[in-house]
């Protein structure tokens, strides 16, 4: 179970604020390593967190036995090789509001093969770069019961 993830933004604080909105939860300064950082925190019983970095904030490795540490992005990408699948409690119409209402790209699209949906997500792109898949509590069983049969023909094939 994935507690919690990262992302960069350009304004950390408030990005972190609209994700605590579609978590339901709160936002808080990040008491980590790197300053300017903030926390998208569910109060789910899970620990669902969402920690926003300044895009200008690299991880960087440890060496030997040091743990890894942030240096700077002198020159952060356009867009990022990223995304989540979130659950959230809101509907499809108070995703799409708050999309609307950042002027962030929010669009519903289906997952799966060509003509074979097997779930739909709304495409929630913060800061319209960084893509976090949404899923509403009437989208979640079928993408439940899509990895359910994924894991079976795995299994199947082991």
């Amino acid at each position: 179970m994935i507690r919690h993830v990262s992302i960069p933004a350009r304004e950390p604080r408030h990005v972190a604020g609209v994700l605590a909105e579609l978590m339901g939860g709160r936002c808080y300064p990040f008491p980590g390593p790197m300053p300017g950082a903030f926390m998208a925190a569910s109060g789910d019983a899970h620990g669902t967190n969402i920690e926003v970095y300044p895009e200008t904030a690299v991880a960087t490795p440890g060496e030997g036995g040091e743990e890894g540490y942030f240096t700077a992005n002198p020159e952060p990408p356009q867009y990022w090789p990223f995304h989540v699948l979130l659950s959230v409690d809101l509907d499809e119409a108070a995703i799409q509001a708050i999309g609307d209402r950042e002027g962030w790209r929010t669009r519903r699209f289906s997952r799966g093969g060509p003509g074979r949906p097997l779930f739909d997500v709304i495409e929630f792109w913060v800061e319209n770069r960084v893509m976090i898949e949404v899923s509403t509590p009437e989208m979640d069983p079928a993408y439940l019961r899509t990895c359910q049969g994924l894991e079976a023909m795995m299994a199947a094939r082991a």
